[in-house]
């Protein structure tokens, strides 16, 4: 079987990378949960697109104004471990999570100076207070540039971005569904099983990071 193309590949990076960072439950998850159960499809929606939009920008600026600068092979390396440790600590905060998080301080500051009036802007200003993600697109736009499954060219960039938001959209768009249709299902208990679940994703990658990591350096010693 031929193996896929560069662009696909980016794609399906995209699309992984973009489901598993939309899954651990936070305030977008969890307003658009609530406002699903009280307005309907649409209104959640719109919640979910906002902060899609949002969450686009910070992965279009970490793939065109960010990853150029970690080209060094000293860089490199050190961007790989960089990404180990960063997924292993997500997976284990995730996994042994005790409670939902709730709004955070950076966004209740913002929501109350923007005083977002759409589902929309609602859902863009939550991703906005969380700088975290531009962080975590960083990071990762470096290490797939570096291991070849985003070629750095504006056709691998986009399709990468492209497929994360199919990732997002669609991960969003269920969620939206699942509230509007199953009032009063989400209890604590499931979403906290939810941001367990997606901790142990993030484990099992950053497991096989580690190894990729490890085979790397055994070959560099013989």
């Amino acid at each position: 079987m031929a193996d896929p193309t560069p662009d696909i590949l980016a794609a399906a990076v995209g699309f992984t990378f973009g489901l598993l960072l939309s899954v651990p439950v936070g305030p977008v998850n969890l307003t658009i949960i609530n406002e699903g159960a009280r307005r309907g499809l649409f209104w959640a929606l719109l919640i979910g697109w906002g902060a899609m939009t949002m969450e686009l920008i910070y992965c279009t600026l970490a793939f065109t104004g960010f990853a150029a600068l970690f080209q060094g092979k000293v860089i490199k390396a050190v961007m790989e471990l960089t990404t180990f440790a960063f997924m292993l600590y997500l997976g284990i905060r995730f996994l042994t999570a005790r409670s939902v998080p709730k709004e955070s301080p950076m966004g209740a500051k913002l929501t109350g100076k923007l005083h977002p009036h759409s589902a929309f802007m609602v859902g863009f200003v939550q991703c906005m207070a969380n700088p975290g993600v531009l962080l975590f697109w960083i990071i990762l736009a470096a290490n797939f540039t570096s291991r070849g499954w985003v070629p750095p060219t504006w056709p691998g960039k986009l399709s990468c971005i492209a497929g994360v938001a199919v990732g997002i959209g669609l991960f969003f768009g269920g969620l939206a569904w699942a509230a509007s249709k199953g009032h009063g299902k989400f209890t604590d208990k499931t979403l906290l099983r939810i941001e367990q679940a997606s901790g142990l994703c993030l484990l099992g990658l950053a497991i096989y990071h580690g190894i990729h990591i490890s085979l790397e350096l055994a070959k560099h010693r013989l």
